[in-house]
């Protein structure tokens, strides 16, 4: 059963489905989820410190190993991260590519992959692109809202927001708060509606809240944090209930979902229900071992230290390791159950993967996966490619899940 219920995403995939799809790659059909996550891996005893499940063992009991590994999750050595890959960022010979297939990277991955590489390092567009220049002058149409949803518009003192919904069957006791991706310096736009929209399919319905959250350099932290503070806040007295809300967010985004739910929890309030977390932006420090094994991999912010993810204006003159600006540095007691989505190939990788380990070791459900030879916030490719679907796919799942257990 597909999850995207009409066409409407398609015309926002135009540039990615130009690209042709290779005869081993998957239908545009995106799938019910069934089989990109298992309840297992919500309902395991959180592991303790140290303790990493074998991938092996655990497809064993329940099926083909190989299977197991490409339809649900990768468990990677957190100890040594760097060493599961060393293939090149462009795969161009046949040997490169037949390396990128046996490892599930699909065809036209690859090719959207060396796009963005090529944009980011070659284009005259590629310096602008990497410190968050482009992103900040962007300006673009207002965005026509499809025909399966309904969009509200909320003016707060210090921002606005937009609320989608569906017109039909809408879930009215649920939502979701999406806090967008754009390194604390570039406001939202209309691809977050999309991911709305999206949201909202996988969901079943559920209303998806967009703050336009106050960005740097004008508005440094604390500003970013306070707006999604008051976001949440504004929802419970609209009546959502704590319990019934879920924090989403891409790159910076998924980084503030978490500082959130620690201000949340450090300051006595409810915290939600879960967290989706893609491509997350935990260590402003930038000091993980990705941003250095992956400095040469990462095709949209590697080959150079002039990026957003070292120069940035958000922190202002706080401290980078405060865990309200890196929540890596922070603790995870008490968190809800969180799906944390990365791409193998991201200088972000270890920002990722040292959450995952850390929240585990404080009692926390955690699901990473780590998508290979993926590129920071490859959702963004929507249904396009097969990485991104399975990936929207995942996260239906994941919400189906802690919706039937939210007393995990």
């Amino acid at each position: 059963m597909a999850i995207i219920k009409t066409n409407w995403i398609k015309k926002f995939e135009k540039l990615y489905r130009e690209i042709p799809m290779g005869e081993d790659d998957e239908s545009d059909d995106i799938l019910s989820g069934e089989d990109v996550i298992d309840e297992r891996y919500i309902e395991l005893t959180p592991y303790e410190a140290g303790d990493k499940p074998d991938p092996e063992k655990e497809a064993g009991e329940t099926g083909d190993s190989s299977e197991q590994e490409k339809d649900t999750d990768e468990v990677r050595d957190l100890s040594n991260p760097g060493e599961e890959t060393d293939e090149s960022e462009k795969p161009e010979s046949s040997e490169e590519a037949e390396q990128a297939e046996a490892a599930g990277v699909s065809a036209r991955g690859r090719v959207v992959s060396r796009m963005i590489s090529y944009i980011s390092n070659e284009s005259s567009l590629g310096k602008s692109l990497k410190t968050g220049e482009l992103r900040k002058k962007m300006t673009e149409p207002a965005w026509t809202v499809p025909a399966p949803f309904n969009m509200t518009d909320f003016d707060l003192e210090n921002f606005s927001m937009k609320m989608l919904s569906s017109k039909d069957n809408p879930d009215l006791d649920h939502v979701i708060l999406q806090l967008h991706g754009g390194g604390y310096m570039g406001a939202i736009r209309n691809a977050y509606y999309v991911f709305a929209g999206l949201y909202n399919e996988i969901s079943h319905g559920m209303n998806v809240l967009c703050p336009d959250y106050r960005v740097a350099p004008e508005d440094p932290y604390p500003a970013a944090l306070e707006d999604a503070f008051e976001s949440y806040m504004w929802l419970l007295k609209r009546g959502y209930k704590a319990e019934n809300i879920i924090l989403a967010g891409d790159s910076a985004g998924g980084g503030l979902c978490m500082a959130l739910c620690m201000y949340l929890r450090d300051n006595g309030h409810p915290l939600p229900m879960g967290i989706i977390a893609m491509s997350p932006w935990t260590d402003l420090t930038a000091s993980g071992p990705s941003y250095e094994f992956n400095f040469d991999k990462d095709p949209l912010y590697g080959n150079t230290k002039e990026s957003l993810i070292y120069i940035n204006a958000y922190p202002g003159d706080h401290d980078k390791t405060d865990p309200y600006i890196s929540p890596l540095y922070g603790s995870f007691k008490d968190f809800p159950p969180m799906l944390i989505q990365v791409g193998s190939h991201e200088m972000l990788l270890s920002d990722s993967e040292s959450v995952a380990a850390k929240a585990r070791e404080e009692g926390v459900k955690v699901r990473l996966h780590v998508y290979e030879g993926m590129f920071h916030d490859f959702q963004m490719a929507y249904t396009a490619i097969p990485e991104s679907k399975k990936a929207w796919a995942e996260a239906g799942k994941f919400i189906e899940i802690i919706m039937k257990k939210e007393n995990l």
